[in-house]
Formats: structure tokens, sequence, C-alpha cells
């Protein structure tokens, strides 16, 4: 008596560019999808672990080992299929026909840990709303055990002849009063394959629009409601409520302008007391972003430090003054958030500000990794001595 006949299925393939990752819709303990369909209820997406650390710095023999510590933290699995399904593209031996998935999580995980900032942008802009629809996903389980595929009709007998599944109707996913094809018999055009899968990601990201966008004109009648029904008590906040209204208007329109976010962000800022300085979420955040912002910057930085040494290597004991270095070798923005952390600000006293500018350019040089005067090298040594 023969065994049951084999299925050549091709995995659905999502184009990040520059990377193309496969992926299956896990739909219960034993099933699984190529497709999803919105009214057949709630999938996770897994993605193939094998597509994931492609061209990473991993070694494919130690691919195995990281797996299984993304799984400890629930955000991999191995998935044993039936020997009923072989994948077309992917060598897996016969024996243990298992192959490695990651959740959502834990594709930003390890995308972020292991991509270059490039690619960490096109898995962030190409994955973010599947992020988002999946942020209540428990952890996943170390293992399943998947012996059905939904996209296809289930034959009346559990076993079948080659020809008859090869024969059989593929199930149509319908969407939107379109359909399409998941078990096409040309098994050689890899397009075909995936557009399908295409069509239910736009087809899913249309709808988060039409959310979103719904979601934004029920803000808009209800702030119109407030200001007919009670115009004296937001008096104080009409000016801030008219700012952001002003940048939101020039946003849709595309023509944002630096100048008018900055009066916004002062308003916000100075709207009322953001809480301690040791517990501020806002302080917190903003400190981050300048960070990054700076750290962005070093390359930039570098190139004129190092211009600047060799137009000045004949007089590199002779430098001129630090206030006139500072203002010519750093950001503006860096040397304005040192001197008001400092207490010199504009109205302070002129002797007292120069008096400090050796600090304040000392306190660049290393924060920039750019060392510039003797005092920094001298000090630098010493430090990384002891």
């Amino acid at each position: 008596m023969s065994g049951c006949s084999t299925m050549h299925l091709t995995l659905p393939q999502w184009d990040a560019d520059p990377r193309k990752i496969r992926f299956i819709f896990l739909v219960n303990m034993t099933s699984f999808r190529l497709t999803a369909c919105p009214h057949k209820g709630s999938v996770i997406p897994l993605f193939l672990g094998a597509d994931v650390f492609s061209s990473t710095d991993i070694r494919t023999e130690n691919h195995p080992r990281y797996h299984a510590k993304f799984a400890k933290k629930g955000l991999a699995t191995k998935i044993h299929f039936s020997s009923a399904f072989r994948f077309h593209g992917l060598k897996v031996p016969t024996s243990n026909n298992s192959l490695w998935f990651y959740s959502i999580q834990g594709l930003f995980r390890v995308a972020f840990e292991m991509y270059s900032k490039q690619e960490q942008l096109a898995v962030l802009e190409n994955f973010q709303d599947v992020w988002k629809s999946q942020l209540n996903d428990s952890p996943l389980k170390m293992t399943y055990s998947l012996s059905r595929q939904l996209d296809l009709p289930v034959p009346s007998h559990s076993c079948g002849t080659e020809a008859e599944i090869k024969m059989s109707q593929p199930q149509l996913c319908h969407i939107n009063r379109e359909s399409v094809d998941v078990g096409g018999s040309n098994t050689n055009d890899m397009s075909a394959d995936h557009d399908y899968c295409g069509f239910t990601v736009k087809n899913l990201q249309t709808k988060q629009r039409q959310i979103v966008l719904s979601t934004v004109k029920q803000k808009l009648r209800s702030l119109d409601d407030k200001l007919t029904l009670d115009t004296q008590s937001h008096t104080d906040q009409l000016e801030t409520v008219l700012l952001l209204l002003e940048n939101i208007d020039q946003y849709l329109n595309g023509n944002l302008e630096e100048k008018g976010v900055t009066e916004t962000v002062l308003a916000l800022l100075k709207a009322r007391d953001w809480g301690s300085l040791y517990s501020s979420a806002l302080l917190t955040c903003i400190g981050r972003w300048l960070g990054q912002q700076f750290y962005a910057a070093n390359n930039g930085i570098s190139q004129k430090v190092e211009g600047f040494k060799v137009q000045h290597i004949e007089r590199i004991s002779d430098l001129p003054p630090a206030e006139e270095l500072v203002t010519e070798l750093f950001p503006e923005a860096m040397q304005m958030l040192l001197l008001h952390w400092m207490g010199l600000s504009e109205e302070s006293n002129l002797e007292k500000r120069h008096s400090e500018y050796p600090i304040l350019l000392l306190i660049l040089e290393f924060a920039n990794h750019n060392l510039i005067t003797g005092v920094a090298h001298v000090l630098y040594s010493s430090l990384i001595c002891k």
C-alpha cells in the first residue's frame, strides 16, 4: 500500500529590498496558511529563519544555535511539517522535515542586532504595519507540528494518488470580491506564486489607512465640538492649538518648515511643568534624540577637524582661542546645549563665558572623539592608562 503523496509548496515572499523574506501564517497548533484571509480568523505571520539570517556575519553552521537562543525568548520556533509537505527552493532532510521561523518581534530583534542601518530602515518601513497589528501576540512555543495546510481543500480520502492531488482544484481566497489562486499548477513561475501575497498585504495596508483616516476625522470633529460649545475655557490654549493645526496643514501639503516646527515644539515644552528632572519621560526622550543626532554628525565633524589639523600642522602648539575653535569646528546646537547647561546663557557675564570656553572645548573634543588641543591629548592618555 503506497503512502500519502507529497505536496510541493512555494512559500510566499516579502520583498523588503535588499532582503527577500519568505513566510507562512500560523493558524493554530496544527495548521498553517500561505495566504491571510481576514474573514478566516486571526493568523500569525512567521518569517523563515534562513532568510532572516541571510547575509549576516553569522556563519550558516551557527544558525541553529542562534535560532535556539531566540526560541528560548519566544521570538522563534522550530516547525515540524508533515512529511506530505515539501518546499520549493529549500533543502530540508526528508527524515527531519523542519524549518525555523521567527515572529515579527523576532525579525525586528535580529534586524536591530545584526543588520546594517540601511537594512534596519528597510525592515522598519516594510514591516511596521505588521508589527503594529501583532502587538498582542503571545510568545511563540519552542516547537509546533503542522500537518494541515488550510489554503487547499482537504481531499475526501486521507491518502490520495499524486494525480488526484494535482488535479484537485485549488481553493480561492476571496478578498473584496476578487479571488487569488493559491495553489497554481505552474510551480516554476515564481512571480505567479507570490502575486497573491502582495495583494493581501496591500489590501490589509489599505484597511489600516482607512481606519487611521477615520480616526483623524473623528478627532477633528471632536475638536470642533469642544471649541464650539465652550469658547471661553480654552482661550489660553488657542495659540498653541493654532500652531499645531498650521503645522498639520503644512505637513499634509508637503511644505512643513523647520521654523514652524521649532515654534510648536517650544510651545508644547512650555505648556506645562513636565515633572521631575529625574523621572521625566519627555526629557529622557529628547536627550536620546539629541544624542542620536549628535552621534550621526560625528563623521562630518571628524572630517572638519582633520582638515583643520592639516591647515594648522605648523602651529599645533599655538592654536586660536578656545571660543574660535568651538565656533569653527562644532555644530552650534552642541554649543547652545552645553552653554545653557553650564549656566552660560547669552545674558551671562561675557568675561565668565570667555573663561569657561576651554572647558566647553574639552567636553566637545571628548564627546565627539576628536582630540585637538594638547590638554585633551594629555587627559585622554591619562584616563586610558587608568
